[in-house]
């Protein structure tokens, strides 16, 4: 079977990069808690959302936003979705009327918390 111009296999140190580039996405991919972490807590926003949750106990959506002023409502309630489904936070919602909605951070989040202030005051 003959090769199209450009489809020429790699060889040498182009060959060795390769796969080099390809083992590294592996790892990136590899569903570890460290790589998803890092990944969830790179996001714009969570580590403002973690520190507003850990300065008041349970927070509501609205106090997010006022605590979080220029934060995108539909970012908001992503994000918060996120932390949730990491364990990170924990969403209540209220047995009053009209029906409330709070948020607290889990014991996961708030030794994900102490870390993540760590980091930022290196």
């Amino acid at each position: 079977m003959r090769r199209a111009r450009g489809d020429e296999l790699p060889s040498g140190d182009d060959a060795r990069r390769g796969a080099r580039s390809r083992a590294r996405a592996e790892a990136v991919e590899a569903p570890c808690g460290v790589g998803t972490a890092s990944d969830l807590l790179g996001r714009r926003w969570v580590l403002a959302i973690l520190w507003a949750s850990s300065e008041a106990g349970a927070v509501r959506f609205n106090e997010f936003k006022q605590a979080l002023e220029t934060i995108p409502p539909r970012t908001l309630a992503a994000r918060l979705q996120e932390l949730e489904e990491a364990g990170i936070l924990e969403r209540r919602v209220l047995d009053t009327r009209p029906p409330r909605v709070e948020y607290r951070l889990t014991d996961f989040g708030r030794r994900i918390g102490k870390v993540a202030a760590g980091l930022l005051s290196a």
